[in-house]
């Protein structure tokens, strides 16, 4: 971890729902830090082609929107944004019974290996954008709120990882670890909304065997749904020792019910302040 003071480039990590987005924000909102999403960039630098082209192929099986999109009558686009990550989610998509919502799983590889690349690559973007900020639109302070599967396409164990080499070399690395509540919390969450998202292919092809042995259901028959709210309960206990270990071996940690007590900048820069000292 290189020295850090106050005021320098940080990077906020942890599962989704820890608060790494309300910081962001926060920073940007009120202390004019730049805010660099790497969902945000995926969607709209990384896969943006793919995503519309897949909006372009459900759009030609309608007859009236094919004939539109045939004459350039039509323009079709996403609209991401940093509090809508949407057509990137639903391009992902989920594997199973077509009939329900489901993709082939091979397909479902495909995409996800897309995202991993796009991922990498957004990642690594993070020092480009730290000059842009600073030389184009005169941000001194820099945040780089990370997407939750960083911890999937990186190996914190590898001192000459491209990702966590290039990251911790201009940002402090801030892990914000959720308790049992936050993971209760979270899978709770998903159950009821359960959405597409990045899978390590390890992970993904291990659950996806267990779930078709243990179930007796053919690929294509699986419920796209019951299939990922069965994963993601596993995901976030084979998630947590790899955040944990970006931590110990590039950057901090700090707890997720202390953030949530943040009111203002201050009171999180103090807590990346504790955190560093502890850590010397």
């Amino acid at each position: 971890m290189n020295p850090y003071k106050r005021g320098d480039p940080v990077a906020v990590l942890g599962m989704s729902g820890v608060g790494k987005t309300r910081i962001a924000s926060m920073l940007r909102a009120e202390e004019g830090w730049f805010h660099y999403s790497v969902d945000y960039r995926i969607g709209t630098r990384y896969m943006d082609e793919a995503i519309e082209d897949n909006f372009k192929r459900e759009a030609m099986k309608a007859p009236l929107l094919r004939e539109l999109l045939l004459t350039d009558s039509i323009y079709i686009s996403s609209n991401i944004t940093f509090d809508n990550l949407d057509p990137l989610s639903t391009y992902l998509g989920k594997p199973g019974d077509p009939e329900k919502g489901g993709i082939p799983f091979d397909e479902y590889v495909r995409r996800q290996r897309e995202h991993r690349e796009a991922e990498i690559r957004s990642m690594l973007d993070t020092p480009l954008f730290i000059e842009k900020a600073r030389t184009i639109y005169g941000y001194d302070r820099f945040i780089c709120d990370t997407s939750g599967s960083i911890c999937e396409v990186v190996d914190p164990a590898d001192k000459n990882d491209p990702v966590l080499t290039a990251l911790s070399a201009r940002c402090l690395i801030i892990y914000i670890e959720g308790d049992e509540a936050h993971k209760d919390a979270l899978k709770a969450r998903f159950d009821k909304a359960p959405k597409p998202m990045y899978y390590n292919e390890e992970f993904l092809r291990r659950v996806w065997a267990q779930y078709l042995g243990e179930t007796g259901v053919e690929e294509s028959k699986v419920n796209p749904d019951a299939f990922i709210r069965w994963a993601f309960a596993q995901l976030i206990d084979w998630r947590a020792p790899r955040y944990e270990a970006i931590a110990r071996n590039w950057g901090v940690k700090i707890s997720a019910r202390d953030v949530e007590k943040v009111k203002t900048p201050d009171d999180f820069l103090a807590l990346a302040d504790a955190a560093v000292k502890a850590r010397r």
